[in-house]
């Protein structure tokens, strides 16, 4: 039997089947696959790439498709090399430049050298004392004794006289990048056309491996310290010059225009207004070309540039952890207190505890100077201009002896971890090699495709085409088996960069108290130049490609971290209390609301972990990197500038090529550094 009709409940059952007919239905997985025409572009080119590299299994760039690059360049390498002291664009220009930067070298070292290390110890002191404001401030009682600690040290370990070396160069190196960098950023920072022409320079010369800068200038001046000098003050001056420009485009505007009305010229307001307001950004500025700068001249040792990377350019050779410690510790000493003692600058400009008079100041710059004099008479009376040998302290044979228990106790055979040698040949059986064997089955005009796709949907067209004539190049140059080498290092160590990176920032942007833990290590890791990671990448993990990508991974790990916490912390909060007040759970707040907010920084991050892992596992080269770093460092330290030449243009394309895949457009990075 039937039930009976209800006109009623009918009614409402066909009122609700007509408004859920009405509704939007969510398009499924098909329909948005197809509806994206970027995805579609980039799972069609990946699926060329492995089905052709399935089917081909060879990768290897036809040999009728290179050209020779390597003949040339040794041509006018010995060209160079017979007519440096006859030609006149040596004679009149670069011979020049040789001589008054060997010159200026050699008189500040002399200089070093009359005040004795007791007159460099108090100098050293007393200008990071007045870093940190003067007086018994504690800010300033702590940089003085950073300064009277790293100094001791250096002696204590037997290296002061590479220590004052290298600082020399540093000196004459940095106060050029300086001026340089000034001198650029004034003319970006007033001048519209200026700026849209020179930021191209810079965002190119960023991505640009330290090595790729040596190999031109010791073309030109053969090794030493006029190529060392050159190459440092162009690599160093980029930071210097868009800091400046970014505080003068950054000055108050209210100032400014008071100023104007005050009837100041454009020159009065520049140096009335301008560039006082300027000086903090300047400061940093000053303080990154200064780091940078310290990264340089110690890698340069390989061309000749003496001082502490000398001891650590041997020890690695030889795989004599001991040897590098003394010289590897003085360097990092010297780079925090260096970092220390810019950053102590920078807070005394905004310091307006206790204002001082320019009379004032100048009083207490001459009560320095008088100090730093009556200590370097008194050390010359007392003979004592030179570190007493009796105050040395050998650490090379207790280095080397824990190096050598780190071998036995730690490498392999451990319970349950293995050891540090299982965990590198590991990584070099599971991560690098399948890399490596993947990219050399890919059919070469395939990986063409594939980097040409991801160089359009991250960027335009120009970077497509950048990025396909950069990799064609490497190829024609026959270089293409060792570059794929080197990518599949880049590509393991930046997983794993990323990986921490990411995971540590957003715990760091979560969690006050570890984000105040770390911020000290990261401090620390991002003064360091890169060639003192190596050091204990021998000890742990021996001369492999695996030490190579965890010296990257480590370098590379503090701008990543800063860059991913960063952007988690300025995502706006009003949307994450809407998220609360939904019912979001932690897990979901972080991953359907911050994560994709943050999405402009970690783009950013991406990028800066691409250039300084790329950086790095070139250098890496020196410690069992292999394929495009040793033969840099073997053109350069052999003489073979054919060979280094070539291959640093290789590198120069692969930065090319991964900067512009990784690179986020304009707004996406003005956004991440609001």
């Amino acid at each position: 039997m039937s039930a009976a009709p209800t006109p009623v409940l009918d009614k409402a059952e066909k009122a609700e089947k007509d408004r859920t007919a009405q509704l939007p239905q969510s398009p499924g997985l098909l329909a948005r696959f197809t509806g994206s025409p970027k995805v579609v572009l980039l799972v069609g080119a990946v699926l060329v790439a492995v089905v052709s590299a399935v089917v081909t299994a060879n990768g290897v760039w036809p040999s009728d498709l290179t050209f020779d690059v390597r003949s040339p360049l040794d041509d006018l390498n010995t060209w160079m090399a017979e007519n440096r002291d006859t030609h006149p664009i040596f004679l009149y220009f670069l011979l020049h430049i040789s001589n008054t930067s060997q010159s200026a070298v050699d008189g500040v070292f002399s200089g070093l050298e009359s005040l004795g290390f007791i007159g460099v110890t108090v100098a050293a002191v007393l200008i990071s004392w007045y870093a940190g404001g003067a007086g018994l401030r504690r800010r300033a009682l702590t940089l003085a004794g950073t300064a009277f600690g790293t100094f001791a040290v250096i002696g204590v370990l037997d290296v002061w006289e590479e220590a004052m070396e290298t600082l020399a160069l540093m000196i004459v190196c940095v106060a050029v990048a300086g001026l340089v960098g000034v001198l650029l950023g004034l003319a970006a920072g007033l001048s519209d056309r200026a700026e849209r022409i020179l930021r191209p320079v810079f965002d190119t010369m960023q991505v640009l491996p330290a090595f790729s800068y040596l190999l031109p200038f010791v073309m030109m001046f053969d090794v030493g310290t006029p190529a060392v000098f050159m190459s440092t003050v162009i690599y160093a001056a980029p930071p210097m010059a868009r800091l400046t420009s970014l505080g003068l485009r950054g000055a108050d505007a209210a100032a400014l225009e008071a100023s104007q009305s005050l009837g100041a010229s454009a020159w009065q307001r520049l140096w009335t207004a301008r560039l006082p307001l300027a000086r903090k950004p300047m400061l940093l500025g000053l303080n990154q070309t200064i780091m940078m700068s310290l990264s340089m001249v110690v890698l340069a040792t390989v061309v000749g540039a003496g001082g502490l990377g000398d001891p650590i350019f041997e020890a690695i050779s030889t795989l004599d952890v001991g040897l590098a410690a003394p010289a590897g510790i003085a360097i990092v000493l010297i780079a925090v207190w260096l970092d220390r003692t810019t950053a102590g600058f920078g807070e005394l400009v905004d310091d307006s505890a206790a204002p001082r008079t320019a009379v004032a100041t100048r009083v207490l710059w001459a009560a320095i100077a008088a100090a730093v004099v009556v200590a370097t008479v008194i050390g010359q009376a007392l003979g004592r201009t030179e570190w007493p040998e009796n105050w040395v302290v050998s650490i090379s044979q207790p280095i080397n002896e824990a190096v050598g228990w780190i071998e036995r106790e730690l490498g392999s055979g451990v319970p349950v971890v293995g050891g540090t040698l299982t965990w590198a040949n590991g990584f070099i059986r599971w991560g690098i090699n399948p890399l490596f064997d993947a990219l050399l089955a890919t059919p070469w005009w395939a990986l063409l495709l594939v980097a040409g796709v991801l160089a359009y949907l991250a960027g335009r067209w120009r970077a497509a085409v950048t990025v396909v004539l950069a990799l064609a190049a490497i190829g024609g140059m026959g270089l293409w088996s060792k570059s794929m080498d080197t990518l599949s290092q880049v590509i393991a160590a930046l997983v794993v960069t990323l990986i921490l990176g990411f995971a540590i920032g957003v715990l760091a942007a979560r969690v006050a108290w570890v984000e105040r833990a770390i911020r000290p290590v990261l401090d620390t890791m991002q003064t360091l130049p890169a060639f003192i990671y190596l050091i204990p990448m021998i000890a742990l993990f021996g001369s492999n490609p695996a030490a190579a990508a965890v010296a990257s991974v480590i370098y590379a790990l503090p701008a990543v971290i800063r860059i991913t916490a960063q952007g988690i912390r300025q995502v706006d909060p009003s949307a994450l209390e809407a998220a609360r007040s939904l019912g979001a759970t932690t897990g979901q707040q972080l991953w359907q609301v911050q994560l994709p907010l943050a999405r402009p920084a970690l783009l950013v991050a991406l990028n800066q972990g691409v250039v300084l892992v790329l950086s790095m596992v070139v250098i890496g080269g020196m410690i069992g990197g292999g394929a495009l770093g040793v033969d840099v460092i073997k053109g350069l330290t052999k003489g073979d500038l054919g060979l280094g030449m070539t291959t640093g243009i290789a590198i120069v394309c692969l930065g090319l090529l991964l900067d512009r895949i990784s690179q986020p457009g304009a707004e996406i990075k003005e956004r991440a550094l609001r």
